[in-house]
């Protein structure tokens, strides 16, 4: 939302360590930043209707975390990545982002199978 790069922010955060980070939201940094371009690739073809620009940041982001869990990681059930995001949006963003985040991930689950990765 500022501009900053997200491994500039993790870097900092790393370094301060105050409070400490949790090792698992360090991974998701680093997961997404490591397949950002893959990400948004498939979120602009399958949200119908809206372009990444378009889309809040909040939203934008929790499809990221959302879609690299539930593309890259094997120990995360799918439907736990999708129900987490959509909490997500239900918590920090508008009354349509639950059904747009779960729509879009929904998507992607059904279309794993056959994506290139």
């Amino acid at each position: 939302m500022r501009g900053v790069p997200s491994g500039d922010v993790l870097r900092r955060r790393v370094e301060t360590a105050n409070p400490p980070l949790n090792p698992y939201a360090v991974t998701l940094v680093e997961g997404v930043q490591a397949h950002v371009d893959r990400i948004d690739e498939l979120l602009a073809t399958y949200a119908v209707g809206w372009t990444l620009d378009r889309m809040p940041a909040v939203d934008r982001n929790i499809l990221r975390i959302g879609a690299y869990e539930l593309l890259w990681c094997s120990d995360v059930p799918d439907g736990v990545a999708i129900s987490e995001a959509v909490g997500l949006a239900r918590e920090l963003s508008t009354d349509e982002s639950p059904a747009f985040v779960n729509g879009l991930l929904s998507r992607l689950q059904q279309l794993k199978p056959s994506l290139t990765l």
